[in-house]
């Protein structure tokens, strides 16, 4: 190789360590939303369990009417009954205002309308039993009505609760109250066709980067050679991928400093991650879709694909 060459290859190596090296550190208000979405996640699985509630967080529904999907933070499943929770993590105080509005006063005096945060999640609510009851009606014509109960939880400490006005339809709770009730209700014989329509939803796809930040949304392409892509595409269940990245200055002179293994089962997947490699991820709340630096990832998780009902909206 020549002088020149030995140069440009110094540099190239030199380049990628510094992409390696780079760090994304978490938005410390999502952050401490999402931990508190995990903990609530948690609690009602171990509440839940004794009485058979089965837990689904995350769940997203295609919408029939705006398009795209809509998340639901919970979706627990037992008996017949399906609840249906959207939880809020706010401090300060907060009031619902005559149009059932919710309005926020954080601590730092700022205000925030959250407009009809009852509503929207009583509407993905009728569209999840809708979905149900169409999936099931050839099968079962004569199937009784889902009992669906909507909650909204309420989960921080410090909150300031107004008085729930008499004509709100949905049930208001904080965290203790939300976790009493999985502990007190027996819901009764499982509807297994229920809990099959629940699982049939996807979730969100995650990129953990170095530093802590992580991407939500949907992933695309993992961008590790068509081989690879292809068995991603025809995949039936979820996929955990793991990076191993030498960041250490010696690293520089590494030829091979990065790695990556896929979990699939039944297979497993190993290999050498090249210098300029992307995943593409269509991170929520963008319009584009995104090309993702694998020396800048530190794991993966991708959901298992929709069943059929989880992937159209509801047909009229």
């Amino acid at each position: 190789m020549s002088q020149w060459g030995i140069i440009v290859t110094f540099l190239q190596q030199f380049q990628w360590w510094r992409e390696r090296c780079k760090k994304y550190p978490p938005n410390e208000i999502h952050r401490a939303g999402e931990l508190s979405e995990l903990r609530l996640e948690k609690l009602s699985r171990a509440a839940g369990k004794a009485n058979g509630w089965h837990v689904f967080a995350s769940v997203r529904i295609p919408d029939p009417v705006d398009g795209g999907r809509r998340e639901i933070d919970l979706v627990i499943v037992g008996g017949n009954t399906l609840l249906v929770v959207e939880q809020k993590h706010w401090a300060g105080r907060f009031e619902i205002n005559s149009d059932e509005e919710f309005v926020q006063f954080r601590n730092n005096g700022s205000v925030h309308n959250h407009s009809t945060v009852a509503e929207r999640i009583a509407r993905k609510a009728r569209m999840l039993n809708e979905f149900h009851l169409q999936r099931i009606k050839q099968k079962q014509p004569n199937i009784n009505s889902v009992d669906v109960r909507v909650i909204i939880a309420m989960t921080h400490q410090k909150l300031e609760w107004p008085k729930i006005p008499n004509t709100f339809q949905q049930e208001m709770v904080d965290e203790a109250g939300f976790i009493k009730i999985l502990e007190s209700t027996i819901p009764g014989k499982l509807n297994e066709e229920l809990l099959q329509t629940v699982a049939g939803f996807s979730t969100w796809d995650e990129i953990e980067l170095h530093g802590g930040l992580t991407l939500k949304g949907d992933l695309i392409q993992l961008g590790l050679g068509s081989e690879i892509d292809d068995w991603f595409k025809l995949r039936e269940g979820g996929l955990d991928v793991q990076t191993n990245h030498q960041r250490s200055i010696f690293s520089i002179f590494n030829k091979n400093p990065s790695r990556v293994k896929l979990w699939l089962w039944p297979k497993n997947i190993e290999a050498t991650l090249v210098n300029n490699l992307h995943l593409r991820m269509h991170v929520v709340g963008e319009k584009e879709s995104r090309l993702v630096n694998w020396a800048n990832v530190n794991k993966v998780f991708v959901s298992r694909p929709s069943a059929e009902w989880g992937e159209k909206p509801i047909s009229k």
